[in-house]
Parts: C-alpha cells; sequence; structure tokens
C-alpha cells in the first residue's frame, strides 16, 4: 500500500519537492558567495536562475498539495520551469566563458520564444473545442515541445565549451529522460501510469544533485586555481620565490640532507636587446621546462627572479656535479643561451637563507669566470 502510493500517490512527488528545494537551497549558498568573493556575471546568473527555479518548485510544491490547482499557478509554473532551464544552462556556459553580445542576442530570442510559446496556455480554449479535461491537456503542449528543443540545443551547444562535459551531457540526458516521462505519461496516459510518474519524482534530484556536484567541482578548480596562482610563476609555472623559500625552510629546520641549485641565463639582457622580449620569454620557459622535467622526480623547481631559476635538490643520493652539469649541458644543446650554474649542500648548523645565498655565491662565481659552467660551493 505504501509502495503504491509513493509510485502513483501525492506523497513522491511532493518528497521530491522537497528534496529538490533543499539541493538548490545548497546550490544557491554557493552560487551567493562565489558572487560576493569574486562579483562575476556568470555567478550573479547562476543565483538569478537557482533562486527562479526555486520559486518554479515552490509553485509545483503548491499545486502538489493543493485538493484543486489554479490554472493560473500551473501556467506560472509551466513558465518558470522554461524559463529556470535556459537561464541555469546560460549561467552553466558563463562559468567558462566570457558572455558576447551574440549570446545575449540568442539568449533573448529564446526567452521571446519562451514567453510566445507560453500565450498558448492562455488562448487555447479559444483555440481549440473540447472538453474542459482536453484543453487543461493541451494547454501545455505547447511549452512541452518548446523544452524538448531547448534541451537538444542545450546539449549541442553547450556541452563542446564547458571543461565537464561527461557530467553535463549525463545531466541533460537525465533531464530529457524525465521530460519524455512527463510528456507520455501527461499526453499519452493521462497521468496513470505509476512508473512514469515515479520517474518524474525520481529523476528531478538527480538532475540537480548532478548540477550540484557539477558547480562543487568548479568551486574546487577556482580554489585550486588561484592556490596555483600564488605559488607559481605566471611565465614559466614554476613556484615562486615565496614558495621556494618556504619549501627549503621546512627541509632545512628538519636538517635534511638537501641541495640547492642556482642557475642563470648567461647574456639574457643582451637577447632581450637584440631579438625582443618575446624571444626572452621563450627562452625562459624553455630553460624553465629543462629545470621542471630534470627535478620533477627529485625535488623542486622555481623561478626566483629575472632569468635567475632554483632548484631544491631533496635525495641526497644525487651527484651534484653530474646533476648540475647535465642541466647545464642540455640548456646548451636544447636552447639558443648557456647558463651559469652554482650548487650548494646543507651542513648542519646553516639557515635556509644561508644555504641559498651559498648555492647564489657559487653560481656567481661560475658567471665571472668565463659563464656556461658549473661551479659547487666552497
Amino acid at each position: 500500500m505504501i509502495s503504491i502510493d509513493l509510485q502513483s500517490g501525492r506523497a513522491a512527488p511532493l518528497i521530491s519537492d522537497l528534496v529538490v528545494l533543499v539541493i538548490l537551497s545548497l546550490m544557491l549558498v554557493i552560487a551567493v558567495r562565489l558572487w560576493v568573493d569574486r562579483r562575476k556575471k556568470a555567478y550573479r546568473s547562476l543565483a538569478w536562475s537557482i533562486g527562479i527555479i526555486m520559486a518554479q518548485y515552490a509553485l509545483q510544491l503548491y499545486l502538489h498539495s493543493s485538493a484543486q490547482p489554479s490554472e493560473t499557478i500551473a501556467y506560472w509554473t509551466l513558465l518558470l520551469r522554461t524559463v529556470s532551464f535556459l537561464l541555469v544552462n546560460m549561467s552553466i556556459f558563463q562559468l567558462y566563458n566570457p558572455t558576447r553580445a551574440k549570446h545575449r542576442i540568442m539568449m533573448t530570442m529564446f526567452l521571446l520564444g519562451a514567453g510566445a510559446v507560453s500565450l498558448l496556455h492562455i488562448y487555447m480554449p479559444s483555440l481549440f473545442q473540447g472538453t474542459d479535461a482536453q484543453v487543461r491537456m493541451l494547454q501545455g503542449l505547447g511549452m512541452d515541445l518548446y523544452l524538448f528543443v531547448l534541451i537538444f540545443l542545450s546539449f549541442n551547444l553547450i556541452s563542446p565549451f564547458i571543461a565537464q562535459t561527461g557530467k553535463y551531457q549525463a545531466a541533460m540526458t537525465i533531464y530529457f529522460t524525465e521530460h519524455v516521462a512527463h510528456v507520455l505519461n501527461r499526453y499519452v496516459f493521462g497521468d496513470a501510469q505509476p512508473f512514469l510518474s515515479l520517474l518524474k519524482a525520481v529523476l528531478p534530484v538527480v538532475f540537480y544533485f548532478i548540477l550540484f556536484i557539477f558547480l562543487f567541482e568548479r568551486v574546487v578548480e577556482i580554489m585550486q586555481a588561484i592556490y596555483n596562482t600564488s605559488i607559481t610563476d605566471g611565465l614559466t609555472r614554476l613556484y615562486n620565490r615565496k614558495f621556494f623559500d618556504k619549501r627549503v625552510s621546512q627541509y632545512v629546520q628538519h636538517g635534511y640532507p638537501v641541495s640547492v641549485l642556482f642557475s642563470d641565463i648567461d647574456n639574457f639582457k643582451k637577447l632581450n636587446d637584440t631579438k625582443g622580449h618575446h624571444m626572452g620569454d621563450e627562452v625562459l620557459k624553455q630553460v624553465a621546462e629543462i629545470l621542471k622535467q630534470e627535478s620533477e622526480e627529485c625535488g623542486v623547481a622555481g623561478r626566483y627572479g629575472g632569468e635567475e631559476m632554483v632548484l631544491l635538490i631533496t635525495d641526497p643520493t644525487i651527484d651534484m656535479d653530474q646533476f648540475a652539469e647535465k642541466i647545464r649541458s642540455r640548456i646548451e644543446a636544447e636552447t639558443i643561451v648557456t647558463a651559469s650554474i652554482g650548487y650548494s649542500k646543507y651542513k648542519s648548523g646553516i639557515s635556509p637563507n644561508e644555504l641559498i645565498r651559498q648555492a647564489d655565491e657559487a653560481m656567481y662565481k661560475a658567471k665571472t669566470s668565463g659563464k656556461n659552467k658549473v661551479v659547487s660551493y666552497g
């Protein structure tokens, strides 16, 4: 008895509406917080669209709990469902892309289309001669068919331009399946098919749960991007000086037998003056990539400033003479520049700053004694 009631009675849609409202409330909190912190149009649009969806589900909850549903409430619920679908998909697009004039024009056209199609709900009684039950059933047909068009367009026009394509396509597939179940149950079975009623109740919860995960992962992406920006150099993608100094301090304070390698590109100012800063930037990226590759399994690579790049070598088994010479020879062979390299090894009692200073001194000695060579401290 309880199972039948949950499938075909009024309990299932009520529970579904309440669960969706809870999920939407969590999404709204995230969207508002993002907008307050970052002030991007995408988060403002997302907050507005979620608010409209919540209004739709509040009206839907009223319809499902009311013994005599209002035709006006039914009309606004149907219109808000279509408008909110448009807005939330536009917001998803904006999370990963800038909004241009053509996007705003398309959005306006789709919204005007929704408004025009919704007029069938108002004028159907005068256009169609039939029983009241038949008229009520057909009043939403235009909007339901229009929503199929919007689902198809969203699936094909938005998914190629966002990062979480798989999740978005899964969500759209679930939304499409739920809408098919709604159309079949309403226009073919007269809302009397228990399985389709169950799909109508369950699938919206799944759809908005996937959107919640989508939004949550976008927040994680943003946090990771902010963190990466704070610790890396924008040009070379090596760690910046602040982060590098922090890692050296962590190892030295615990007495680990680390080494610091300091490199400086030879005649870099002349390169910039003769071949331009663009070529200089390309060379910096090439040298940085060599340092990153060589230190990938044994340390940390950083850009210390200008053309100076550094390595923290955490593997004590590394032969620093051979390691530094390999880097120097790769730079000479694979780029149009050479590099002077110095390195120092940790000894008990010296500070992190002293260890870095020693490597810098060794590099300076290499530069002032002929360049394109490796010098060890001490």
